[in-house]
């Protein structure tokens, strides 16, 4: 490897590594917020939008998408919008550090998804890990743990599970919406609106959003609007792609271990020793799986956002 070559490298690896510090922090100050699931998807997404609405003006010229390509960004926002309010009604039933990790299983409902969607068959390597993460998501769940950690674990686990769903159906569409070159905020940006759109309505179907702004409450949500949902996610969408495959699997590692670190120092975040080994197992299975992908030539996705 050239001097330059590896100097490009080390950057681009630098890089994701920030962008995946500032994600493990998100489900952190989401908690911080104290506000609503709807509430917190809702604003973290309005927060973001005039920062990435700047970004993307500055090189708008360079953005030749098509209208069509524009509003399929869009709905896969209204995945993403339903995806961050489950996944923080998760983190209020199972904590930060559990509902992070559990969300991660998106990468494993990706691979199916454009098996069904698309043809693309998963290699056997992932069919095998399937099962072995599933068992890994029960001992998570605390069925039959009278010592789980969380107000409703179980309730906690399935609304992960549906986040994972609901962000590999985000990630199905946003590939789609954005197969040609443009600056990584317009893309963002679209997703982001359907993002507060879907927030919304979630919000005022089940009329537990609160659109008053208090703080410290809204200085958190801005805090995470401008580091996970900008800062974060640019740097990774730049980064993952260009690097090798061994490192894509290690950055999608690093992200949930991290947040179940700050939730544990942060909020004394204690899960069993049965839901400590689910959540190794999970891991080690999310990982696993986000190897072969990348291996394989897909774009290595992270979640959550």
């Amino acid at each position: 490897m050239t001097q330059g070559r590896f100097t490009s490298h080390r950057w681009t690896l630098v890089a994701a590594l920030v962008g995946a510090l500032l994600i493990s922090f998100s489900a952190i100050f989401y908690a911080l917020s104290d506000a609503s699931p709807t509430t917190a998807a809702f604003f973290r997404a309005v927060y973001a939008l005039p920062v990435l609405f700047l970004l993307w003006r500055m090189r708008r010229h360079q953005d030749r998408r098509p209208s069509r390509r524009r509003w399929l960004a869009v709905a896969a926002g209204l995945s993403l919008g339903a995806d961050a309010v489950a996944w923080h009604t998760a983190i209020d039933f199972i904590g930060a550090g559990l509902a992070t990790l559990l969300a991660n299983t998106s990468v494993v409902f990706v691979a199916v998804g454009a098996w069904i969607l698309l043809g693309e068959r998963p290699r056997r390597a992932t069919l095998v890990a399937i099962p072995v993460i599933l068992t890994g998501v029960a001992m998570v769940s605390g069925i039959g743990q009278g010592n789980a950690f969380g107000t409703d674990p179980l309730r906690g686990t399935i609304f992960a599970l549906l986040a994972a769903v609901l962000y590999a159906g985000f990630i199905l569409g946003f590939r789609h919406a954005n197969d040609e070159r443009a600056p990584a905020a317009g893309p963002l940006m679209e997703a982001t609106i359907g993002t507060a759109v879907a927030a919304m309505t979630i919000g005022l179907i089940g009329q537990n959003i609160d659109f008053g702004v208090t703080f410290p409450s809204h200085a958190w949500l801005m805090v995470l609007a401008l580091s996970s949902q900008v800062l974060g996610w640019l740097l990774i969408g730049y980064a993952l792609p260009r690097l090798p495959a061994v490192e894509t699997a290690t950055i999608i590692l690093i992200q949930p271990a991290l947040t179940m670190v700050w939730g544990s120092i942060l909020f004394d975040e204690r899960p069993s020793t049965v839901q400590i080994v689910g959540a190794l197992v999970v891991l080690t299975g999310v990982t696993f799986v986000a190897l072969v992908r990348a291996r394989r030539g897909s774009q290595p996705e992270m979640s959550p956002v």
